[in-house]
C-alpha cells in the first residue's frame, strides 16, 4: 500500500482524546492531526518522537492531516489502524498469504455473529471447487513491542476483540474456516504474543477460540515513508 502523496515529517507534541495529536511541523508551526488508533499506543506516543503525516485529500475535511507513522526503537511503526484491512486486502489479491491462496472471492465488512461485521469473507469463485469452506477473516493491527523482537496484542483492554474471538469460534464450530490475522505494522519483530497482563480476558478468549478451531496467522510489515506492505510470516507464542 503506497501512500497517495508524500508524507510530511514532524515531531509529536502530544496525543490526546485518543484520536487527536499535536504535531510540530518543519516550519515551526503546530497542526492537529487525526490519530486513527483506538488503543493506548503504549511506547509510541512519547513527546518529541519523529512522526509522519499524510495530507487530507478531501478539502472539506476538518483535520487536514492524519498521523501515519512514528519512529520507535529505531524502527518505523504504522500506527494508523485503519490501513490494516487495505494492507491485507492487497496481500490477498496478490496471493502473498499462503494459507489463504485457494480463495478467489474477497468480500469486505460482511455481517455475521451478533451485530458484527467480519473484516473479510473469503470464498471460492464459481470456477473453483465449491467444497472449499468459506473463510471468515478478522484482522488485528499490532504495534506494541515491550521486549526486542516480541510484538504484543492488545495494548489496552479490548472487549470488542474478545467478542470477535467468540464469534469466530462459533463459525469454526459450525464447519467453516475462521481465521484471526495479527498484522504487525513494524519490521523489527519475529514473534507475536498476547499481552495477558494488559487484558487477561482477551488472552483467555484467544486460547478458547484456538481450542475450538480458530486459526491464527501472524505477519510483519515493511514500513517506509513511501509505503507499508505485508512482509514475512511470524511465529505465534501462546
Amino acid at each position: 500500500m503506497r501512500f497517495p502523496a508524500p508524507l510530511i515529517q514532524g515531531r509529536l507534541v502530544k496525543r490526546y482524546k485518543r484520536f487527536l495529536s499535536d504535531i510540530a511541523m518543519p516550519d515551526g508551526t503546530e497542526v492537529v492531526a487525526h490519530c486513527a488508533n483506538p488503543g493506548s499506543m503504549l511506547g509510541l506516543a512519547t513527546p518529541g518522537s519523529v512522526a509522519w503525516l499524510s495530507p487530507a485529500t478531501n478539502p472539506a475535511r476538518k483535520l487536514k492531516y492524519s498521523w501515519e507513522l512514528v519512529e520507535a526503537e529505531g524502527a518505523l511503526v504504522g500506527i494508523h489502524t485503519g490501513r490494516a484491512n487495505a494492507l491485507v486486502e492487497e496481500a490477498l489479491e496478490a496471493g502473498r498469504i499462503e494459507a489463504l491462496r485457494p480463495y478467489g472471492s474477497i468480500r469486505r465488512e460482511v455481517p455475521y455473529g451478533t451485530n458484527s461485521r467480519v473484516d473479510f469473507l473469503l470464498q471460492a469463485p464459481e470456477t473453483q471447487d465449491r467444497s472449499l469452506p468459506d473463510c471468515y477473516l478478522e484482522v488485528k493491527s499490532v504495534t506494541l513491542m515491550r521486549r526486542p523482537g516480541l510484538a504484543e496484542f492488545p495494548d489496552s483492554v479490548t472487549a470488542r476483540g474478545a467478542k470477535h474471538l467468540a464469534e469466530l469460534a462459533k463459525i469454526a464450530q459450525g464447519g467453516q474456516r475462521a481465521v484471526l490475522l495479527f498484522l504487525v505494522q513494524r519490521g523489527d519483530c519475529d514473534t507475536v504474543a498476547v499481552a495477558a497482563d494488559i487484558d487477561p480476558a482477551y488472552a483467555r478468549a484467544l486460547n478458547t477460540a484456538v481450542a475450538q478451531g480458530v486459526e491464527v496467522l501472524c505477519y510483519s510489515c515493511k514500513v517506509s515513508a513511501e509505503a507499508v506492505v505485508l512482509d514475512a510470516a511470524l511465529t505465534l507464542a501462546l
